[in-house]
């Protein structure tokens, strides 16, 4: 039988507070009929408040979903329903049923579309078009670069606390997206909301990165992909795994959902349990949707990452998976003191100068509240954590898992303080300080 997903890692899946309670109220046995699970896939028809009951299917590989409602959320709250009846009653969902006829048409689908995919992928480019078109890009970024290098030396100029010629950055920002460098209008548009006593830092760091991009060929080639990627160049997927990959069994640390009025951003990080390394997956969602990758914290999988260059690769492809997500050891994952976790950052920072966090699992450490915030301490250096990405209520939760006692924890170490995702108690189950 498959191994069956917790509770947790099923309303992660949800796009917002308000699905994972509707969802609540359909995870009984109640309002469904004509459930069934292969192993790959769940389906079942929920009664809704009409004549004819909703088609729900669940690809649990990817994963995707279906339903007949006319719900514009994703997963709406029926697919969502049905994975926690999987999840919490298992004898309600079939092992080893044949999918209904409706959700092996749309699963052939799914196959069939996959297929084409892969089909154009493999269909060469023109080179010499494509090197056409890097060239005038790259000309385009470096005007861009030696733009922003001028209008951050006239602010300068006149004096951060001179307001006459501050104004907002949107300006700047629009002429880094007209040079195709939308890094470096993120960046920017940020300066109009960093707090003053920050701002010659970001300042500096911003006019780092420009000259970098006007000198990029002249870079070491792990650093120049670095500073490619800061400005705004993407890999393609497809490039990247078809080039190196690094199989492993990949332990799931934790995952951490933000979003604005644009999109839902997914990071989940992972640690390869042979060679140790460190791998950061993103995905994506629209309003409304959540995105499409989601791993079970705690859990082992099984599978080939694609890195991205750079010089401290972490950001990673998920290619091919030999099976599916697995339990993970009994034992916490091993970790690092606060003093290491500052050394191991400052590691980090030599190589990649722009490089805000560092993911660290610290071990034997207590939360304790001081009049200055936050911090976690082993009795001998302390880290603090840093307030602005971690909500009051996950602070309580770790220290409700702690009780006073060591713990590991894996989060987000950088130079502003440490972010906690995932703690470690003394039942050795990971729990998930992101998850509302």
């Amino acid at each position: 039988m498959e191994e069956r997903w917790s509770t947790e890692h099923v309303l992660s899946l949800a796009p917002d507070a308000a699905s994972r309670k509707a969802a609540g109220k359909l995870s009984s046995a109640a309002p469904w009929s004509g459930t069934g699970t292969d192993g790959t896939a769940l389906w079942g028809a929920c009664k809704g408040s009409g004549s004819t009951p909703y088609r729900t299917a669940v690809e649990l590989a990817t994963p995707a979903y279906t339903c007949t409602c006319p719900s514009r959320k994703f997963p709406c709250k029926h697919a969502l329903g049905l994975l926690l009846l999987w999840s919490g009653t298992p004898e309600a969902v079939p092992d080893g049923a044949k999918p209904a006829d409706w959700a092996s048409e749309w699963l052939k689908g799914r196959q069939n579309r996959a297929e084409r995919r892969a089909a154009r992928a493999d269909t060469p480019a023109d080179p010499a078009a494509a090197r056409r078109r890097a060239e005038k890009r790259s000309a385009r970024v470096a005007a861009g670069a030696g733009e922003l290098r001028l209008r951050l030396a006239d602010r300068i100029r006149h004096g951060l606390a001179d307001g006459s010629s501050a104004g907002p950055w949107d300006e700047v920002a629009a002429r880094m997206v007209d040079a195709q460098a939308p890094g470096l209008a993120t960046r920017v548009r940020e300066l109009d909301t960093t707090p003053q006593d920050s701002l010659l830092e970001e300042y500096a760091m911003l006019h780092l990165l420009a000259t970098a991009a006007t000198r990029v060929d002249e870079l070491p080639d792990p650093l120049a992909a670095t500073v490619r990627a800061r400005v705004g160049y993407t890999t393609d997927t497809a490039e990247l795994l078809a080039g190196p990959t690094v199989r492993d069994r990949w332990h799931v640390l934790g995952s951490r959902d933000t979003a604005d009025e644009r999109l839902t951003t997914r990071r989940l990080w992972l640690r390869g349990a042979k060679t140790g390394r460190l791998a950061l997956l993103l995905a994506f969602g629209r309003p409304g949707q959540a995105p499409d990758l989601a791993l079970p914290t705690g859990h082992l999988l099984e599978a080939d990452l694609a890195f991205h260059p750079g010089a401290r690769p972490l950001r990673a492809a998920l290619g091919a998976r030999y099976g599916t997500p697995e339990p993970g050891p009994a034992a916490p994952p091993s970790g690092l003191s606060p003093a290491e976790a500052v050394a191991t950052y400052g590691a980090a920072v030599a190589d990649d100068p722009w490089l805000d966090t560092w993911p660290t699992v610290l071990t034997a450490v207590v939360p304790v509240l001081t009049p200055d915030g936050w911090h976690l301490t082993d009795g001998h250096h302390t880290l603090p954590v840093r307030r602005t990405t971690t909500p009051e209520p996950a602070l309580w939760r770790l220290a409700a898992v702690s009780t006073g006692r060591p713990l590991t924890v894996f989060g987000d170490h950088g130079h502003q303080g440490f972010t906690p995702i995932t703690a470690w108690g003394q039942d050795t189950r990971p729990i998930s300080l992101t998850t509302p």
